[in-house]
């Protein structure tokens, strides 16, 4: 198999991400929030979680929103899954920060 990219996976699931995106009618936030519960339910490590942090701030999803949603799904998937997705979420935050802190620590 040839690609023409150096990143074929990722490229791969960025495009899976846009055709999603372009076919769903949820808004911008409602889809976010909807991705961040398939996460929990199918035990998203930490970085599936960073994929979806700047875009779903971008759209204005709060912290509290987040937390309604393990809420809402936490009698379906379970407790386990639940304070797994709290754990991993708060991990890929950590990530997103740190990686936020050294871009602008770069720029200076």
């Amino acid at each position: 198999m040839t690609t023409a990219s150096d990143t074929p996976v990722l490229d791969t699931l960025t495009a899976m991400a846009v055709d999603s995106v372009e076919r769903c009618g949820l808004s911008p936030d409602m889809l976010l929030l909807a991705r961040v519960a398939a996460l929990a339910a199918s035990d998203a490590p930490p970085i599936s979680y960073a994929a979806h942090i700047d875009p779903a701030l971008e759209t204005g999803v709060t912290a509290d929103q987040v937390q309604d949603v393990l809420v809402a799904i936490a009698p379906v998937v379970g407790t386990a899954r639940v304070m797994t997705a709290a754990g991993n979420i708060a991990k890929a935050l950590g990530i997103a920060i740190a990686v936020t802190d050294a871009e602008v620590g770069g720029r200076r």
